[in-house]
């Protein structure tokens, strides 16, 4: 019993808290395209994915894993992204912090995503049964790549000049 739940139970609590957090992540890069603040799905972004992270580590297991390395991280990035939004205003290089550790904290959700879905969905699983197959590479690859994309056009296009507005 985690939390008083069945381990059933806290894994789909666990992951769909994961799903709000990967939804309003990609709400909120639109509004960092778009040069929008976007508050109430920040709040929800950042609060999801926070809680993502720390229930992953209710999980029982005897070793530390490297996805124990990943929510650790994730808390890391997270803090900063926090600080930056709601300590620091966005205020001169905090608006870049956030945007990049934002962008970093939801590439870790959708990594861990695609991971889980390679170990979880029959197809995908016989495309990459130990995570080390090409397709599996191809995967992540293309993810990676689309964060990376997206991190640069969201950290051109998200001014502060246009945030008094928002």
């Amino acid at each position: 019993m985690m939390l008083g739940m069945s381990l059933s139970t806290f894994t789909f609590v666990h992951v769909l808290i994961s799903l709000i957090g990967i939804a309003s992540g990609f709400v909120v890069v639109a509004g960092l395209l778009g040069s929008k603040r976007m508050d109430g799905w920040t709040a929800i972004f950042l609060s999801t994915t926070v809680l993502t992270s720390v229930t992953g580590f209710g999980f029982p297991v005897k070793q530390f894993l490297p996805s124990h390395a990943i929510g650790i991280l994730s808390l890391i990035v997270l803090a900063a992204a926090i600080l930056a939004r709601y300590t620091y205003g966005l205020a001169g290089g905090w608006r870049r912090v956030y945007v990049v550790c934002s962008m970093i904290a939801l590439y870790f959700n959708v990594f861990v995503a695609v991971v889980q879905s390679f170990l979880k969905v029959p197809a995908l699983h016989e495309l990459a049964p130990t995570g080390s197959e090409p397709a599996f590479v191809v995967a992540q690859s293309v993810v990676l790549l689309l964060f990376v994309g997206l991190g640069i056009l969201a950290g051109k296009r998200f001014r502060i000049g246009s945030l008094l507005t928002a």
